[in-house]
């Protein structure tokens, strides 16, 4: 890996304007994943800042009632961390005033890392940056409008190796007001395919000063972060796909790189009981989100194949719980299992989620013609703030 070594040890702490965290580690918004109930089981394992599912700015000024949902915290979640996603200045300022004005957010980060073709199409995402004066636009009104509520950034290093804009990025971000960057180490182009290019995490790190630097990309176990920290010097991690089944990831990486009070949890001994434990805890909490016991474990077959990775659970068992419509089934499935199994090592480990390929980005058309925003990427961008999906 080719990546700038630094002689910085892992912090113990990381703060983001006022909030101090215990240890230096950020929950990463996954659409579909990074609702209440999977950041709560993460934060009983270990600490650190825990962020929504993506949340659409529009849809939050006009209050959809999907997006309500959304941004609404259980009372155990402090601090309570959105993440908005937006293309229009005054549509995302007004989506910050909402969280602020209504006590809705201790922190609040801004996507521009979304490499996402619906997202990227319209201009949005991780193509946003390209437009300077836009970035610049949008971060400032948020950042002013946050107050005294820290104000994030999420980014790529750009659209593809050709369109970098990460290091113009968090210039911009660090002057208008931000309280921490972070860097997904990957292009738009690249999707999550390859290898993350950690040594451009230690270069946005040399730029952005003031503030802290997070670092994103390939972080499969707590060994990862502290390398990320130590070859970058960067503040802390974000981690995205790595803690898919493994809500623990987070007590393994508070040990790691956390405070005393946050290594406090012992050492996990991840036995296929101790796996299964964690899956019908993560199916109760689903329940108690969606408030209904069909919705709840519809969703958790999508967690299926990640928990059970690399353990010895049969292919039907797998199907069956892949079909799984109540608690009661899950737990007469989960007792046919072999629990007393060890955790299986390499099997287990690595990648988790899909990786994708390399891809060439949708982009509005002209979107790389000038850095500046012409008429008919204004178009595009009104388009992108029609979606009312909720993230």
């Amino acid at each position: 890996m080719d990546a700038v070594t630094t002689a910085t040890a892992p912090a113990r702490t990381l703060r983001i304007g006022p909030i101090e965290l215990d240890a230096p580690v950020v929950l990463a918004p996954m659409a579909g994943i990074t609702n209440t109930a999977f950041r709560r089981l993460c934060r009983e394992y270990g600490a650190g800042l825990y962020v929504s599912e993506m949340i659409t700015s529009r849809a939050l000024v006009e209050r959809n009632a999907t997006t309500m949902r959304l941004i609404t915290h259980h009372e155990s979640e402090k601090p309570r961390s959105i993440q908005l996603y937006g293309v229009d200045p005054a549509t995302v300022e007004g989506a910050v005033r909402v969280l602020v004005e209504e006590d809705r957010a201790d922190h609040i980060d801004l996507n521009f890392g979304c490499p996402v073709p619906k997202v990227t199409r319209k201009g949005g995402g991780a193509a946003l940056p390209w437009k300077l004066e836009l970035f610049r636009d949008i971060v400032t009104r948020a950042a002013r409008a946050a107050g005294d509520i820290p104000l994030t950034v999420k980014m790529r290093k750009g659209i593809d190796g050709d369109h970098l804009t990460y290091l113009d990025a968090g210039r911009i971000a660090e002057d208008a007001g931000v309280a921490a960057v972070a860097l997904h180490a990957r292009t738009a182009a690249e999707f999550y395919s390859g290898q993350a290019d950690w040594s451009a995490i230690a270069k946005l790190k040399q730029v952005v000063t003031s503030v802290p630097v997070l670092g994103n990309g390939d972080i499969w176990a707590a060994e990862d972060a502290a390398r990320m920290m130590s070859e970058t010097g960067c503040d802390g991690v974000v981690v995205g796909r790595g803690c898919l089944g493994r809500p623990w990831l987070f007590g393994d990486l508070a040990r790691a790189l956390g405070t005393p009070a946050a290594a406090s949890g012992a050492p996990v001994d991840a036995t296929l009981g101790f796996v299964a434990q964690a899956f019908r805890r993560h199916a109760e909490l689903l329940v108690e989100f969606f408030e209904s016991e069909e919705r709840g474990c519809r969703d958790i077959r999508k967690h299926v194949a990640w928990y059970f990775k690399g353990y010895p659970v049969g292919g039907d068992t797998r199907a069956r719980l892949a079909t799984v419509s109540t608690l009661a089934e899950i737990d007469e499935l989960l007792a046919t299992l072999e629990l007393e199994a060890p955790y299986p090592g390499a099997a287990a480990e690595g990648q988790r989620g899909r990786a994708g390929t390399p891809k060439r980005p949708a982009l509005p058309d002209g979107w790389l013609d000038s850095r500046q925003l012409g008429a008919e990427a204004s178009c595009a961008l009104a388009e992108a703030e029609l979606d009312h999906s909720g993230g």
